[in-house]
This record gives structure tokens, sequence and C-alpha cells, in this order.
């Protein structure tokens, strides 16, 4: 029917909570400290809509990116404006890749990353 939500976990958690609430804006719908496995897990959406699990634990394996390996290559929102959202992103002292266009649909899209390496894509509506 549609995507529940995507899991993520972090490498240091105030960290990435920070950057997915601060810098790209998501807002916390529910925050938990799980004793018994030493994680957090914060829950966050994008305006009413619930999307992300970001969780934590104690020393999580590296996210091999490079060479690209199997598993979940990206994560992509869509934005209004593409542009202005690589500017607000480079303000707040992120690295944006170049704007592209989709050869496909025409669109305008761009790349950026999380804290821990995972490629967030920017596409226009």
């Amino acid at each position: 029917m549609k995507i529940h939500h995507i899991a993520i976990i972090c490498s240091e958690y105030e960290v990435s909570k920070k950057f997915y609430t601060e810098i790209l804006g998501l807002n916390i719908i529910r925050e938990v400290y799980r004793e018994e496995r030493q994680s957090y897990k914060l829950d966050l959406a994008i305006g009413d809509h619930y999307v992300i699990e970001l969780f934590s634990f104690p020393d999580p394996p590296a996210r091999p990116s490079r060479p690209e390996s199997c598993g979940l290559r990206h994560l992509a929102f869509s934005v209004e404006n593409v542009g202005t959202k690589r500017e607000e992103l480079i303000a707040k002292g992120l690295i944006c890749e170049a704007i592209r266009i989709d050869e496909y649909t025409g669109k305008e899209f761009f790349f950026t990353q999380d804290p821990d390496q995972l490629p967030l894509e920017f596409y226009e509506m």
C-alpha cells in the first residue's frame, strides 16, 4: 500500500539527531532510550508523515559506501525548489554535489550525505 518508515542506524546519536532535526528539519514524534539494548530510538516525521526511525547501538559497524554495496543505496526527499534547498543546506555546513538533471524525467536533483555517509538525494517535486 505504501512505505511505512525507513530505519537508520547511526554511529553518534546526538550528532545524527541534530542533523535530522535541525539541519533537515524533521519533526520528533517520539524519543525512547531502551536501557536493555543501550539504544536510542527516535521516530521522525516530515510534517505529519512518519518516515524515519533513527537508532543508536553500541559500536555499530561502519556503512560500506565505496565501493557501493548491496542494500539501501540512498534516501531521497522531494523538495519544491532544488536550488533553494541546496543553498540552505550549504549554509548549514553541508557539502552538496552540483545540481543535475534526471535524464528520464527532466527534474533537478542533487546529493549530500548524513553524518554516517548515507547518501541523501533531494529531488524536484
